[in-house]
C-alpha cells in the first residue's frame, strides 16, 4: 500500500513542484566508455569507502519515500557493478510504503542477473542501446561488447521483465541515421524506444550545441517512415511521447537541452558517495554521508532533503550566458 504524506510532509519545492522520483547511482565505474560520458581513459575513481552502503543508501530511500517518494531508479555508472546489486534492490523494494524500483543498465550483466534481480524485485528496466551496427556499437563505447548487451536485453524478457525501455543517444556523424532502424527494432520487439538529447554532462567536456542531434531532427527523420501522434498527457516524465502509426507502440524522445520540462520536475538524485543533487545540473550538493556517518537521526535526514528541495532552481540554464557545466560527469552523477 502507498504512503500518502501530508502536504507538510511531502518533498515540495516552491514552485509548488512535488517529487516522487529518487535517482539512486550505486558506483560512479562503468564497462562501458561511451563517447558521451566518459573520456578514454584517465577517470579518477571514488574510494571505496566513500560510496554508500547498502545500509546508508536504504535508510536515504526509507525516509524518503516517508516523504513522497514513490519511484526509485537505479543508476551509475554501471549499476549492475556493484557486487551487492541484488541485496540493494531487495532491501528498496521491501521499503515500508513500496515503491517502484527500476534500474537504467548498460545490460551488459544482466544473463547473469536478471532473474535474481526479478526474484528481488526490482520491477522494470532501462537499457542503453544507441547503435545496432557493431562497429558503431564500439565507436561509441569503446568497447567491443554488443552481443553482449543483445543478450542481456533477451535474458530480461526470459526472466520476465515488461514494459522495458531503449535508451539510445544519437551522436551526430555516428549513428544520426539509425532513427527508423532503432525504432523498428523496438516496435518488432515491444520495447519503447527513447531518444535522449546528448546534454553538457560529459567528462570530457567536448559537448556543443551544434554537435548534438536535437528533438526536431529526431522528429523529421521519422515522421518520414512513421505517422506519429502526440500522447496527450505527459506529467512529470521527461519524455515526450508520441503512438505510432496509431497503433499502441509509443516512441519518446527526453530532449533536456532543446525542449527543457523543468517546470514539472519531480526527480531528486542521490549519487553514489551520498551528495543529494536537486537537479542534473545542479552545481551544489547536500551531504548527506556525513550526516549518515555522524549519527543524524531520520528528522536530521528529512531535514536535509526538505532543505535541499525547497532552494531547488526553477530550471537549468543551458543556452544562457551563465550556464556553467557541473563539475562532475554524468557517470559521477547518476541519471
Amino acid at each position: 500500500m502507498s504512503i500518502a504524506p501530508t502536504l507538510e510532509r511531502a518533498l515540495v519545492d516552491r514552485f509548488g513542484r512535488r517529487h516522487r522520483d529518487l535517482r539512486i547511482s550505486l558506483t560512479d565505474r562503468c564497462s562501458l566508455r561511451c563517447t558521451y560520458c566518459m573520456p578514454a581513459d584517465g577517470m579518477p575513481w571514488l574510494p571505496s569507502d566513500e560510496l554508500l552502503t547498502v545500509a546508508e543508501m536504504t535508510r536515504v530511500a526509507a525516509v524518503a519515500v516517508r516523504h513522497g517518494i514513490q519511484e526509485i531508479r537505479l543508476t551509475g555508472g554501471e549499476p549492475l557493478l556493484r557486487p551487492d546489486i541484488v541485496e540493494i534492490v531487495a532491501e528498496l523494494a521491501a521499503l515500508p510504503g513500496a515503491p517502484e524500483v527500476s534500474m537504467t543498465t548498460n545490460g551488459l550483466r544482466l544473463p547473469a542477473l536478471a532473474v535474481p534481480l526479478r526474484d528481488a524485485g526490482l520491477s522494470r528496466l532501462n537499457l542503453s542501446l544507441d547503435t545496432l551496427r557493431r562497429d558503431r556499437y564500439v565507436r561509441l563505447t569503446r568497447r567491443d561488447r554488443m552481443d553482449q548487451a543483445l543478450d542481456g536485453l533477451a535474458a530480461a524478457d526470459r526472466a520476465g521483465f515488461t514494459g522495458t525501455k531503449l535508451n539510445a543517444v544519437l551522436v551526430r556523424g555516428v549513428n544520426d541515421d539509425e532513427t527508423v532502424d532503432l525504432l523498428r527494432f523496438a516496435l518488432d520487439r515491444g520495447y519503447e524506444l527513447r531518444f535522449i538529447e546528448q546534454m553538457p554532462l560529459d567528462a570530457g567536456r567536448t559537448w556543443t550545441r551544434e554537435g548534438m542531434v536535437t528533438a526536431d531532427e529526431v522528429l523529421a527523420s521519422l515522421s518520414g517512415s512513421f505517422d506519429l501522434f502526440p500522447v496527450p498527457t505527459r506529467g512529470a516524465a521527461p519524455a515526450e511521447r508520441w503512438t505510432v502509426d496509431g497503433t499502441d507502440a509509443v516512441v519518446g524522445i527526453v530532449a533536456s537541452v532543446t525542449r527543457p520540462f523543468c517546470g514539472a520536475c519531480d526527480r531528486i538524485r542521490l549519487t553514489a558517495d551520498g551528495q543529494l543533487r536537486s537537479c542534473l545540473f545542479a552545481r551544489e550538493e547536500t551531504d548527506l554521508r556525513t550526516l549518515l556517518r555522524a549519527g543524524a537521526d531520520d528528522d536530521r535526514i528529512a531535514a536535509a532533503l526538505g532543505l535541499a528541495v525547497r532552494t531547488k532552481a526553477a530550471g537549468h540554464t543551458i543556452g544562457s550566458p551563465s550556464f556553467r557545466q557541473p563539475d562532475r560527469g554524468m557517470s559521477a552523477i547518476g541519471g
